[in-house]
């Protein structure tokens, strides 16, 4: 329990954060990945090189000391962030490290305004904060290891079969080294990729969406290849691509992720993806054909041109078994061979189309993508209950993020 004085330090210090959260939290992963060069085999570089976690870790900062006071209120943001932090390995023993850099990051940047007093109270201030991510992460990491064919860090898979799905996303198809039975998972959820490529001095972790439905004997991930394989963000996808053929090992965390659907609902449900974060959806319209079919599904998806997208088969086909289905595919460049219903991006006029009375609206996408649709909605009046959204990588909307991803 932290005290008045305390909190009110910790509140004392928001307009700062405000203004200059990104600064002290760039200094503070230079700072630390020297002094720990060892964390890099956790954290995602090309977010790094892109400074999204930077801001992230900021605003997450800012929404921490805002709410300092009452913590419950962020406690869906701890959850979030705490499912990142499972599936990549983060351990109880990387908090201290973390809240030694950070205390120092924030001195060092603010000089003296980062009084003996504001240190003090962020010191405190830390270690509550870190209390209440490392107990909900190791209830998380207990579950993870208690399912059925569960485990707690990380366990080899084999590449059972590699299928091409258009131009630019490939799907794995896994299955666990050991025989053992591969664990449920809620449809929406995502397993982190740890790859180690001969050359680079560190292990490369990668989270990809789950694209099949669960309760089957592999787990399906869908590949996008990203077009610069010299750069952070696309050494992972162009190695597994290039070099990753059936019968070879890739370790896996256990599925994790809160943007998850609840199969068994009744109400209407509208699946919008951008891209390959169609991904998750995938998921989604499986399960459901799968365990609820009669339940009212739309299906949209947004892509450049039909040689990119992946799934236009396989969608049309478990369409078909709902009989309260339909899909509505939008393809950026000029439609070709009568295929796909929309010229263009999706706009509010297209989406108005689609609204529906209690409706659920899943959507997942580039952060452009995400932003659009999610503005649509809530201009649609749609309820901010009924709009549930998953980024790649940190949330740069949700003023959240995990501190290692």
């Amino acid at each position: 329990m932290l005290s008045k004085e305390t909190i009110g330090v910790i509140k004392s210090t928001v307009p700062i954060l405000a203004e200059r959260g990104t600064e002290i939290t760039s200094h503070f992963y230079k700072r630390m990945f020297h002094h720990h060069p060892e964390l890099l085999n956790i954290f995602n570089h090309a977010n790094q090189q892109r400074g999204r976690q930077q801001t992230a870790l900021a605003n997450a900062l800012l929404a921490a000391a805002s709410h300092i006071d009452q913590l419950e209120n962020i406690l869906p943001a701890v959850k979030q962030i705490a499912h990142k932090h499972r599936s990549l390995g983060v351990k109880k023993e990387h908090y201290p490290i973390v809240g030694e850099n950070l205390l120092a990051a924030i001195k060092e940047v603010l000089g003296d305004a980062a009084t003996e007093e504001v240190i003090s109270a962020w010191k405190e201030a830390y270690q509550v904060i870190a209390d209440v991510f490392i107990n909900v992460e190791q209830e998380m990491y207990d579950e993870a290891e208690k399912m059925e064919g569960g485990w707690r860090f990380f366990k080899p898979f084999i590449v059972a079969e590699k299928v091409k799905e258009s131009d630019v996303i490939t799907s794995f198809y896994l299955k666990p080294k050991d025989g053992a039975p591969v664990p449920y998972f809620m449809p929406g959820q995502y397993i982190t990729v740890k790859i180690t490529i001969d050359g680079e001095k560190y292990v490369l972790n990668r989270q990809y969406s789950l694209s099949d439905a669960p309760g089957k004997d592999y787990f399906r991930i869908s590949v996008k290849r990203e077009a610069e394989p010299n750069q952070p963000s696309g050494k992972v996808s162009n190695y597994l691509h290039d070099h990753i053929q059936v019968g070879d090992e890739l370790e896996l965390s256990a599925p994790a992720g809160d943007f998850v659907l609840d199969v068994h609902q009744l109400t209407p449900v509208v699946l919008i993806g951008g891209g390959v974060g169609v991904t998750p959806l995938m998921s989604m319209l499986h399960s459901i054909a799968k365990e609820n079919p009669a339940r009212p599904v739309t299906f949209i998806h947004a892509a450049k041109n039909e040689a990119v997208r992946a799934f236009d088969k396989e969608v049309k086909d478990v369409v078909t078994l709902l009989p309260n289905g339909t899909s509505f595919i939008c393809y950026d460049q000029p439609i070709q061979n009568g295929n796909g219903d929309h010229k263009g991006k999706i706009t509010k006029d297209v989406l108005e189309k689609f609204i529906q009375p209690a409706a659920d609206y899943y959507i997942c996408g580039p952060v452009p993508f995400m932003k659009a649709i999610v503005s649509y909605l809530e201009e649609l009046k749609v309820a901010d209950e009924k709009i549930h959204y998953e980024f790649f990588g940190p949330s740069m909307l949700m003023k959240q993020a995990p501190l290692f991803a």
